[in-house]
């Protein structure tokens, strides 16, 4: 391991309360002191962050890896987060094949080990296959290194099997996240529910689906006492009910995904299929109710929501393409496009974006204090770049904030102590 000094950055980590410019020292692949040199230190690596930000890695609590060898999946989607400063990616679990047995899991910390750039956690399933039937086997997913349980985008219809479900992953002192949605009321729909969808002549899905998943979800959760985390919020009474159960003391959290809070239906408009995502982008009320969710703490985490796809995925009429947007490559800029909007300052753009993961998943990362692993990034804060679909490193292009312009630029990202990106070289 390279002993390295990290100089004259303005280091932001919430978790120590510190926000000032201080040299960083690494050794070991942990942070080996803070301000000060330890006694008899000798940098052997020195990266000048002087007018720039060192921030915790960031954390993406949902990457999918897209198609294709796992391995060239794994190469690729972490060379992408290296690149754009995170240095944690959760894949959920409707993978092929699907995480569902610790062999499944163990493949791909295998191949994140041998060919990543990032760490890589796996969520487990939370049943078979994703069936919402058959429970899997939760004790030996967390033993392979499964910090949590999920059905993915698949609904448990069933409330006593979810029931159990909850019950058993309870037992086994493991949080469970869901994405609560009606699916009768959600299938078939591709959009918001609403004015746009009228215009446009697409079938909607309203806000009283995702509404009502998670009143029935609260209510198994006050009579299990499980903890769960609800992924993707997109309406304001879900936000609403996320707030009011937390303050009763259930014990739950929520995330946003990024595009949530800075695009609505409006952005369809022209049928413009990069904005074909689930949850949909709602309107604007539903969007400033997500931001309010934000600021306030009731959505500790934002997300990329990372669904990289290729080929013709997007090449269709709208309700005829496949949903989702790659975000690995956007995140750190939607993130320092809100703080630019006030929306968070960089303390709070931390918290939400690596702090908030890592404690949900019980990771050590998402902090810059002496012992902590030494997982970060080093960024320009004032470079402006337009995205170009052609720029992007992710194996997925298919972004709705093509042609706008981002604010960040990651000179540096490091993992272990160790570099696996480098700007000024391409690569590291």
């Amino acid at each position: 391991m390279t002993r390295t000094r990290i100089r004259g950055g303005r280091l932001i980590d919430p978790a120590q309360g510190r926000d000032d410019e201080l040299d960083l020292y690494l050794d070991a692949g942990r942070v080996a002191a803070v301000g000060r040199a330890p006694r008899g230190f000798r940098a052997e690596r020195e990266i000048d962050a002087r007018g720039h930000l060192v921030l915790p890695g960031l954390i993406e609590l949902s990457a999918h890896l897209g198609s294709g060898n796992p391995a060239d999946a794994l190469r690729r989607e972490t060379f992408a987060a290296a690149a754009g400063g995170i240095t944690t990616l959760c894949t959920p679990p409707d993978l092929d094949p699907c995480i569902d047995t610790p062999a499944a899991a163990e493949l791909i910390h295998l191949h994140a080990a041998r060919h990543g750039r990032a760490h890589v956690v796996t969520l487990g399933a939370l049943t078979r296959g994703l069936d919402g039937e058959h429970l899997t086997e939760m004790g030996a997913l967390r033993e392979t290194g499964c910090p949590a349980l999920s059905n993915g985008r698949r609904p448990v219809p069933n409330s006593l099997i979810l029931r159990r479900a909850l019950e058993y992953a309870s037992s086994h002192n493991l949080t469970v996240l869901l994405h609560p949605q009606d699916p009768g009321l959600s299938e078939g729909g591709c959009v918001h529910e609403g004015e746009v969808a009228t215009r446009l002549g697409l079938p909607g899905i309203p806000p009283a689906a995702e509404v009502i998943g998670i009143t029935r979800d609260l209510a198994l959760i006050e009579l299990t006492g499980a903890r769960v985390h609800f992924c993707r919020l997109s309406a304001a009474a879900a936000v609403d009910q996320v707030r009011r159960a937390r303050e009763r003391g259930l014990p739950v959290t929520a995330d946003v995904a990024a595009h949530n809070l800075l695009l609505t239906d409006r952005d369809i408009d022209g049928f413009d299929t990069s904005c074909h995502l689930v949850p949909p982008l709602r309107g604007e009320a539903d969007r400033q109710a997500l931001r309010a969710g934000v600021a306030d703490g009731t959505l500790g985490i934002v997300c990329a929501d990372h669904r990289p796809l290729g080929g013709d995925a997007k090449r269709a009429p709208f309700g005829a393409t496949v949903p989702g947007a790659s975000g690995l490559d956007t995140l750190l800029g939607l993130g320092l496009t809100l703080v630019g909007q006030g929306l968070l300052d960089l303390t709070g753009l931390v918290e939400r974006f690596s702090l908030g993961p890592a404690r949900l998943l019980g990771l050590s990362g998402g902090r810059l204090g002496p012992g902590a692993p030494a997982d970060l990034c080093v960024v320009d804060p004032d470079f402006r770049r337009v995205l170009q679909a052609r720029d992007m490193r992710s194996g997925g292009h298919n972004s709705p904030f093509v042609g706008r312009e981002l604010p960040g630029r990651v000179g540096h990202t490091l993992v272990g102590g160790e570099p696996v990106w480098d700007a000024d070289g391409d690569d590291a």
